[in-house]
């Protein structure tokens, strides 16, 4: 990630309104290790079940998205969409996000399972288990982190299309 003031957090929600991105609480940036996170994902302060995360995009391009959490839990534990990790020290919910534009003013949205608290960059970061002897950790972590920029970007960019 590069580094972003509380101003271009809010300027990159593509699916709020002007008053939803400015109610919007913002985490304090100074002791974020941007480096070592492949999006950023905070919990609104101020909104219970509100949520965010900003997502910097292959075209250089960072996009924010407004996320509701869904009010009912899954009963059974369930793996995150985005990081993929089997051994979750964290819950996963349910975050919905109107789509931008048009589709969003009538009332379409995507969803997805997602760390409650957004810990998918450290969780690809975390060595996976030796499946065998000679098994490559770095390539598999390197792997994890691609696939994490992906699934994420592609989220982001599907609410921010509409």
């Amino acid at each position: 990630m590069h580094a972003l003031t509380p101003s271009d957090l809010r300027a990159a929600i593509v699916n709020a309104s002007r008053k939803e991105r400015s109610d919007a609480s913002i985490p304090d940036l100074d002791p974020l290790d941007l480096d070592a996170l492949d999006y950023l994902g905070w919990r609104d302060t101020k909104f219970d079940g509100r949520a965010y995360v900003v997502v910097p995009l292959a075209d250089g391009e960072t996009v924010g998205v407004l996320l509701r959490q869904a009010d009912a839990t899954p009963r059974v534990r369930t793996q995150c969409s985005w990081c993929r990790d089997v051994r979750l020290p964290n819950d996963v919910v349910f975050y919905a996000a109107k789509l931008a534009g048009p589709a969003g003013k009538r009332g379409s949205t995507v969803g997805t399972l997602v760390c409650r608290d957004f810990q998918c960059s450290a969780n690809v970061r975390r060595d996976p288990p030796r499946p065998f002897p000679g098994y490559d950790m770095d390539a598999a972590r390197e792997e994890r982190i691609a696939a994490l920029r992906s699934a994420c970007a592609g989220f982001a960019d599907r609410v921010r299309r509409g």
